[in-house]
Parts: structure tokens; sequence; C-alpha cells
């Protein structure tokens, strides 16, 4: 019969790789022939297959809400007397309700089951991330109470819309800012769907946020450079028209009182933090929505947590020091000069000279530390690690929004006039800044892929537990063990001593670009943005066009160097 031939024939081919003098060994265990192994894998395939339809059904479900807002919002630039700015406002307050929903179902009912988080992701949610949504939760709350009380003194000419919005968004600020303070490391493990679901619709809620924060920004920069362009022509410059300025700006004035100048001020200041803030909050919802259901083993916890010190650092911290007082002193001459009725020549020479000088340098100790990593041939940390990756790809995306700028402005420049002083100051920095934001990703992303380094006390603790527990396993002698852990300290020793001079190295440029990277983020937060205001690309592509460019791209950059002070930190911690 052929059943008892495909039987006869299963035991040489389990044995065609015996010697033929060996008898057949009959303790063999066929696991595939038990029931349970094989239940076990179609559980185990199942699985993995509902957590992809999971994801893939979350991720649509977030695909079609920003969709959905992007057209409301897209619809109110565009056409705004059949979709106004309160329309928007309520189709985002409904996002925000359900959002507040699913956010106080999780902590009041999913967290708290049997078994729900049973593994906490240690490298999601640093401390860093979560100060930073913490930080711009509470300039986004403090940025609402101003336009609250801006609406309050203007409601004659304001909707009511525009307190009730502010209102609920600052609840939907604590709510989410409380959330990821307390479960940004959580792997959920129980209502795996439903918890993706709240996750991406909470992400979708924040883009359209940032989408709307952003486009509000441009107008509101638009509006501004269009009163000093007003300013100029009555002193005897070419006037200037634009179909966007309407008649309600001149009928819907600040008074003349203190308390609306404070507020009117306070907004615009705070401004730009609401857009990092939900940009920060995107990262931190997707790492975990990429974590719920991972089971995380033994081997993907570290040993060693490596804590942030400043031993062994001093021209790092004095460099990049420096670095910050010329550009806090830089940044302040330009708001003086360059925001004055008549902007100031000087004033952009000055700040672009400051780029000009201090780019290079971050990019040589870019390339320097790129090196260092090459020659040092530490083992690559090749673990599955949804942040880390995460990491990565904002870095590599965020950092298109001020290349993009940089070669529009090449563009530009070369096409008009290179030879000019201020031409050539402007083509030297956007060449420099797409050098500069290329190296620095190469040293980021390399630095967070290699294995953190491990003091000489801390290594010989892990090889004599591992060596112990060889021991238990074979029963190697005492003696020979003491001897083993002696020969391993002692090359690990010799090893360090050649190798501290790198890891210094890397300290210092780390901790440099750390704070070179803070002042660059801190002036374009603050309100520089020459890339407007000095006319040459807006008189080049028109004023239309490279406004839509720099929407694109400014707060693309700022989150850029936001995101690299994070990574250089995990880069300086890990050397």
């Amino acid at each position: 019969m052929p059943g008892n031939k495909v039987s006869k024939q299963k035991p040489c081919h389990h044995c065609k790789s015996r010697p033929a003098s060996a008898p057949p060994d009959t303790s063999t265990i066929h696991y595939e022939k038990f029931w349970l192994y094989r239940h076990c894998s179609s559980v185990q395939q199942r699985d993995r297959q509902a957590q992809k339809a999971g994801q893939l059904f979350s991720g649509l479900l977030a695909m079609n809400v920003v969709f959905l807002g992007s057209a409301f919002i897209s619809s109110m630039i565009f056409n705004h007397v059949a979709i106004t700015l309160a329309d928007v406002w309520i189709l985002l307050s409904i996002l925000k309700v359900l959002c507040l929903c699913w956010i106080i179902y999780y902590l009041l009912g999913t967290s708290r089951q049997p078994h729900a988080v049973l593994y906490r992701d240690s490298h999601a949610g640093p401390i860093w991330i979560r100060g930073s949504v913490l930080l711009f939760a509470s300039f986004s709350i403090l940025l609402n109470v101003f336009q609250i009380g801006y609406s309050a003194i203007l409601i004659q000419c304001k909707s009511r819309v525009e307190i009730v919005f502010p209102s609920i968004e600052i609840f939907f600020i604590l709510t989410q800012a409380f959330f990821l303070w307390h479960h940004s490391k959580d792997c959920i493990q129980v209502q795996h769907n439903f918890t993706r679901c709240g996750l991406m619709l909470t992400i979708a809620t924040n883009l359209l946020l940032w989408l709307l924060a952003v486009t509000n920004d441009t107008i509101h920069v638009e509006i501004e450079s269009q009163l000093r362009e007003v300013e100029q022509r009555f002193e005897g410059k070419a006037p200037f028209s634009h179909p966007y300025l309407c008649n309600e700006t001149a009928s819907c004035t600040c008074p003349n009182t203190t308390i609306c100048k404070v507020f009117q001020k306070g907004y615009i200041l705070l401004y730009p933090f609401n857009t990092e803030y939900c940009l920060v909050c995107c990262s931190v919802l997707y790492v975990m929505w990429k974590n719920v259901g991972r089971r995380i083993s033994d081997h993907h916890v570290p040993h060693i947590k490596p804590r942030f010190r400043l031993q062994g650092v001093v021209f790092g911290p004095l460099l990049g020091t420096i670095a910050v007082i010329i550009g806090i002193c830089v940044f302040m001459m330009y708001q003086i000069q360059a925001t004055s009725s008549v902007p100031s020549r000087q004033a952009f020479v000055i700040y672009y000279s400051y780029y000009i000088v201090l780019l290079p340098l971050m990019s040589v100790g870019a390339v320097i530390g790129t090196i260092i990593h090459a020659l040092e041939k530490k083992e690559l940390d090749t673990l599955k690690n949804p942040t880390r990756s995460l990491d990565v790809i904002l870095l590599m995306g965020a950092a298109l929004g001020q290349i993009g700028m940089s070669y529009f402005s090449i563009v530009a420049i070369v096409a008009t006039n290179p030879r000019d002083l201020l031409n050539s100051l402007i083509l030297s920095h956007s060449v420099l800044l797409i050098f500069q934001s290329i190296t620095q990703n190469v040293f980021i992303i390399d630095g967070l892929h290699r294995q953190p380094f491990m003091p000489p006390d801390k290594e010989e603790e892990m090889k004599e537990g591992q060596n112990h527990e060889a021991y238990d396993q074979r029963g190697v002698n005492m003696l020979e063990l003491g001897q083993e852990i002696r020969k391993v300290s002692l090359s690990y020793i010799h090893s360090y001593s050649h190798l501290s001079w790198k890891r210094r190295a890397l300290r210092e440029i780390s901790f440099f670009l750390v704070l070179c990277n803070i002042i660059l983020w801190v002036m374009p937060t603050f309100g520089a943005h020459p890339v407007f205001e000095n006319g040459l690309e807006k008189s080049f592509y028109g004023y239309s066009t490279w406004f839509a460019i720099v929407n694109f791209g400014l707060p693309l950059g700022v989150f850029y160097r936001m995101h690299s002070v994070g990574g250089l930190l995990e880069v300086y911690i890990t050397a």
C-alpha cells in the first residue's frame, strides 16, 4: 500500500546523514508528528496574520481621517467662503472628543485588565522625549489660554467657536500628555485591534492639528509681511497688493490696552511650540502602535542602562556654549534690525555669516565621529527596535525640509545674481546646510546602531555571571574559571586603554553637536525666518509659491533640529 511505503521510507530519510555502522537512533523525537506542535505553529501563524490585519485596518482608518481633514483644511485655504475656519474647528473638535473617550477608556479600562501590560519597551519614551512632551504641552496650554483671552476681549467681532475650540484643546493636551508620560513604554497584550485603532485615530488628529497650525502660522506671517510692505509703500517704495487680506482685520483690531497686547504678543511667541508638540506626540504614539501585542524576550532587555554624565568632556561643552552665546547675540541683533519697518541688509549678512562659520564646524565634527565609529569596530545592535527605526525615519524625513528649501534657494540665486555679497552668503549657507544635514544624519544613525559601552567592572560581572552559568551546566573547574575571568578582564582593560581616546572624542563631538543643534532650533522657532524676509526667493518664485515651500520646509527643519538633539544625546550616552 502507498501508506506503508511512505512509512518505510521515513526512517531512511532521517538516517541519511548517519554512518553505515551506526545503529538507527530510536530516541529521536519528531515534533512535526505531534498535534500540539502543529497546533501551536498554526496559532502563532494566525496571531501574526491577525496582527498584520489589525495594523492594516488601523492604518487605513488613520489614512481616511487624515485625507478628510486635509480636504477640509485645503478647502478653507482655497475657498474660505464655503468652508470656514469654524467648520475645520468643529471637525477637529469631534475627533478630539473621540480621542479623549478612547484615552480615558485605555487609562481606566484596558491598562488595568489582568495581564494587560506584561512587557515594557525600555527604548520607547526616553526621558528627553517625555520631557519634551510636557514642555511643549505646557507652552501649548498657555498658548490656548492667550487665545481664549484675546478672543474674549474681541468678542464683538469673534465667533464663540474661537473660545470653545481652545477650551477643548486644553483638555485634550492635558489628557494626552498624562497618557504619554505614564504609558509610552506599554506593550499592551489585550484588545489589540481596538487599541491600534485608538492610537491611529489620535495620531491622525495630531497630524491634522499640526497641519492646521502650520497653515495658520503661514497666514499669520503673511499678514505681518504684508503690513510691513504697506509701511514701506508709505515710505515711497513700490506698493504691494495681495487679495488675501480682508477688511475684517481693520474692523477687528486689538484695543490699545496692556492686557490685549500681552495676549497678542504671547500668542505670537508661543505659536511655534504647538506645532512641535503635535509632531512629538505623533512619534511617541507611533512607537506605542508598533508595540501593541509585542512580546519582549530576555535578550531584548539591556543588562546595563547607560546614564547621562558630564565626566570626561571639556572641549565639547566649551565650544558649544560659545556657539550658543554668539548665536543668541546674533539672534537678538537680527530680531531688532530685520523686523523693523525697513529690514537692515547688515542683519542678514551677520545672520548668514554666523551659519557659514558654524555649519562647517558641525560637519567636520560629524565626519570625524563617523570615522571613529568605523575605527572602533564595536558590535552593531541588530535587535528589533521600533523606537530606533522611527528615529532613523524621522531624521531622514525631517531633514528633507531644510534640504529642499536649500536647493530652491540655490536655483534662485544662481539664476539671478550669485556675485552679490548677500546672495553669495545665502548660496554658501544653502550648500553648507545640505552637507551638514547629511553628515550629521550619517553620524547619528551609525551611533544609534552601536552597542553601548560597558565599563570594565560591569563587563567583568557579566562575564563572571556567564561563566558561572557555564560552570553550572558543564562542570568547569573553579580554578580554570578564575583564570579565564582574569584573562578576559586584562584583555578588556588593555583594549579600554587603547580605545578610551576614541570614546572621549565621540562624547566631545556629540555634546558639541547637541548645543549647536539647540541654538539652531531656538533661532527659527522664536521668529528668525530670513528665508522669507530677505525677499530674494520670494521675488524669484512668487509670493504664493515661496510661501508654500516655506510652509513645508520650515516646520520640518525646526523639528529636525529638536529630534537631532535627542539622537545625539543617545549617541553621547552610549559612547
